[in-house]
């Protein structure tokens, strides 16, 4: 079975194509089962169970493991049927027999996902964002003082933060302002944007919130190796946290 994340492309234009290749699983957990209720009310804890599907792979301390292995998530849950959804990729296979059996309402079903996109196809989308604005530091403060990152609230300004990472047709991968574009573009009117609960930790990560919104709709493919790029990176920040994941059909 081959899980190895690839990018192989002819020149993006007219006849553009990319290929992409990873693993997903569906991991559907007992939402009242501690193991995943924990996991919903702390959001480091959901990036540790997302994470323990992937032992062995890397030495302990190696930097950044989760964008080493390709890992991207997202989740949704069921309350009436008290089930966690979770969608885990990866560029390598999972091994979830570390979940304790009771918490799991179905068994992990693995999927190895082999598709080649086009210019000009068109695809159903669906993605959770963490879409944040940075606001640059006070005039006199030290060198290299970061900016604030500040959350949108609200939809129109999640289109916008949405909108410039669409590239149009002809229009290099990286936007003027710095921005990395998805490789593909559509009509923000048609989109549809709902915001979801923050996420949050307690000590020892106390202050740790994630402000999150799902976005739906149907993407034209415009340069299919960026978009390759962007289904296999994700988008945005919070990518540790179970954002950033582009799920097509």
């Amino acid at each position: 079975m081959n899980t190895t994340a690839t990018a192989s492309s002819t020149p993006s234009g007219a006849g553009g194509a990319a290929r992409f290749v990873v693993a997903h699983t569906l991991l559907t957990l007992d939402a009242r089962h501690p193991f995943a209720g924990k996991s919903l009310i702390d959001a480091q804890d959901m990036h540790r169970t997302v994470m323990s599907g992937f032992p062995g792979w890397l030495d302990n301390g190696s930097p950044d493991p989760r964008a080493q292995m390709g890992i991207l998530s997202t989740w949704t849950v069921d309350l009436r049927q008290a089930r966690l959804n979770l969608v885990v990729q990866s560029s390598l296979p999972a091994d979830w027999s570390g979940i304790p059996r009771p918490a799991l309402a179905e068994k992990p079903e693995p999927l190895t996902v082999d598709r080649t996109f086009h210019t000009g196809e068109q695809v159903a989308f669906r993605t959770v964002v963490n879409p944040v604005r940075s606001i640059p530091p006070p005039p006199g403060s030290p060198p290299k003082t970061r900016g604030t990152r500040v959350p949108h609230t609200q939809p129109q300004h999640v289109k916008r933060w949405f909108a410039r990472r669409l590239q149009p047709l002809g229009e290099p991968p990286t936007a003027p302002d710095g921005v990395t574009r998805i490789g593909a573009d559509t009509d923000t009117d048609r989109i549809a944007v709902r915001m979801l609960p923050t996420v949050s930790s307690p000590a020892p990560h106390k202050g740790l919130r994630i402000a999150r919104a799902e976005i739906k709709g149907t993407l034209t493919v415009t340069d299919p190796s960026a978009f390759v790029a962007a289904l296999t990176q994700g988008i945005g920040h919070a990518r540790a946290y179970s954002c950033g994941l582009i799920l097509v059909r």
